[in-house]
Parts: C-alpha cells; structure tokens; sequence
C-alpha cells in the first residue's frame, strides 16, 4: 500500500469512528478535554500500526483496544484529574426541554453509579454498538460473562432509574 493510499484509509476510519472513539473517551476518563488528548494519541498510534489492520471490517474493535490501552498506559504514568461532567450526552441531547434533561441527567448518574465492571460492557454495547463478542475480546471476558455482567448493568439502572423517579414523585 502506497502512502496516499494508507493516508486515504486512515482518513476513511478516523470519519467513521472518530466520534465514537471520543465519545467513549469520555466515559472512560469523565472529561472532555482528556477525552479529546486521548483520542489524538489513540489516532497516532493507529496510523503508526494502520499496516497491522488486515481487515477494515475490525477496525472500531480495533481502534477501541487502542483507546482503551493507551488511557491505561496514562495511570501508569500519572494520575489524572477527573471531572463529574459528562458534556458529550448532554451535547447529544436534541431536546431543551427542562424534563427532558432532568432525565438524562438522571440516566447518566446512573450509568456512572454503577461499577466499572458492569458500566464498561454496557457502554460498550449501547453506546459504541459492539457485539458481545466483540466486548468478551476487548475485555479479554468469555461472552457469557459479558452477557452476565450486560444483564446485571441493565437491571441495577432499571433498579436506580426507578428509585429515583419514586422520590422526584414525592
């Protein structure tokens, strides 16, 4: 592969799953500006490997083991400040509306409740849209596993979102 042609394929993935890298970048470290160094050196260490990529078809599963290792290379050099907001939902978000964002704030506080053995599948799988194969192979988990822990994130939301709505009622 020539060097336009690597530079073309790189520009193709980093379109197609630049926004998803951040995305998860900010649930992974809480905050946007980390979030966005991350994805940079994320895409750095890409386009330095983009050769190992045989098929364009793994490259988000791909793409997010880099992700994920690169912000784990940054607790072994130092601890980063982490911040409560998570801007990119709320940025997401289409509508005004005060209800409308009374609940995301709420849903969000929820996710990030739970521990991060149950939250990192889930977001996997709902936010980036990965399978559960995918997920067993990013986290290194049997895909039983990582059903389980799917299924035990969805009903301690289910049981926080309802606990909560019980006392905004009262």
């Amino acid at each position: 592969m020539n060097d336009s042609e690597q530079k073309r394929r790189f520009e193709r993935l980093t379109r197609a799953y630049g926004d998803d890298l951040y995305r998860f970048a900010v649930w992974l470290c809480r905050d946007p500006t980390h979030a966005a160094d991350l994805v940079q050196e994320t895409l750095l260490r890409a386009w330095r490997a983009l050769h190992s990529l045989k098929d364009d078809k793994a490259a988000k599963s791909w793409l997010i083991t880099i992700l994920r290792r690169e912000h784990a290379r940054g607790f072994e050099r130092k601890q980063l400040p982490i911040s409560d907001s998570d801007e990119t939902l709320a940025a997401d978000s289409e509508s005004g509306e005060p209800d409308h964002q009374v609940e995301l704030a709420q849903f969000r506080e929820a996710i990030m409740a739970l521990e991060p053995n149950y939250r990192e599948p889930l977001v996997l799988q709902v936010l980036m849209g990965l399978s559960i194969a995918e997920i067993a192979n990013q986290l290194e988990l049997t895909e039983s596993a990582v059903m389980t822990r799917v299924f035990r994130a969805r009903e301690q939301l289910k049981v926080r979102l309802e606990r909560g709505r019980l006392q905004v009622k009262k």
